[in-house]
C-alpha cells in the first residue's frame, strides 16, 4: 500500500490536511482511503443518498477523485466519489477532451464499495472491463488522486502535487502513483 499527503492548491491554507492511500488487489480491484484532518469542522459534507446513484457534477460539492492513466496513451478515467455516496466515471480521449458538460461517462469501471467513515472515506473499484477491453497490466496504469473540499469560505483544491498555475486535476505530470 503506498500513501500520499495531498497538497491544497493554496499553500496557505494548513486548516485541513488530507493523506490518500491507494492499493491493488488482484487481479483488477483498486482500494483507495482518504483521511482527513479537520480539527475546526470546517468541511462542508453533502447529504448521503441512498443506492450509490450515478449523478453528475459531483465536484460542485466536497467531493474525491482518482484519476487512471495509461502509459504511452492518451486517453484517461476521471471517477468522482462523494461522501454522499453518489459516484461517476468520465470517459476523456485526450487532456480534457471532449469538453462536453457533463463530460461522458464511461462504464468500464464499477464501484465496488463507497463509504464515508469518521476519517474520511474509503472506495473500492473494479477495473476488470476497463483492463481487459484496453490489454491492460498494473504496470501499464498510472493514478493521481485528488479532492475538492468545501468550506463555509471557500473550495479547496487538495492534489498529490500542483504544477500547473491553476488548480488542474487532469495534468497528467500531477498523477504520480505507479505500480
Amino acid at each position: 500500500m503506498a500513501s500520499y499527503e495531498l497538497n491544497a492548491f493554496d499553500r496557505r491554507f494548513q486548516a485541513i490536511s488530507l493523506v490518500a492511500a491507494i492499493e491493488q488487489q488482484s487481479p483488477y480491484t483498486l482500494n483507495i482511503g482518504y483521511w482527513l484532518r479537520d480539527p475546526n469542522q470546517l468541511i462542508q459534507w453533502p447529504d448521503i443518498v441512498s443506492s450509490h446513484p450515478r449523478l453528475d457534477y459531483l465536484w460542485q460539492d466536497t467531493c474525491f477523485e482518482v484519476f487512471i492513466g495509461v502509459q504511452g496513451e492518451d486517453f484517461y478515467r476521471e471517477i468522482n466519489l462523494s461522501p454522499s455516496q453518489a459516484w461517476q466515471v468520465y470517459d476523456f480521449e485526450e487532456y480534457r477532451y471532449p469538453e462536453d458538460m457533463p463530460p461522458k461517462t464511461a462504464n468500464d469501471i464499477e464501484l465496488n464499495q463507497l463509504k464515508k467513515t469518521h476519517y474520511g472515506l474509503n472506495v473500492s473499484l473494479d477495473l476488470t472491463e476497463f483492463m481487459l477491453k484496453h490489454k491492460l497490466k498494473w504496470a501499464d496504469l498510472f493514478i493521481g488522486l485528488a479532492a475538492v473540499l468545501k468550506t463555509p469560505q471557500n473550495e479547496h483544491y487538495f492534489a498529490m502535487q500542483h504544477s500547473s498555475p491553476q488548480a488542474d486535476f487532469h495534468n497528467k505530470r500531477d498523477w504520480l502513483h505507479q505500480f
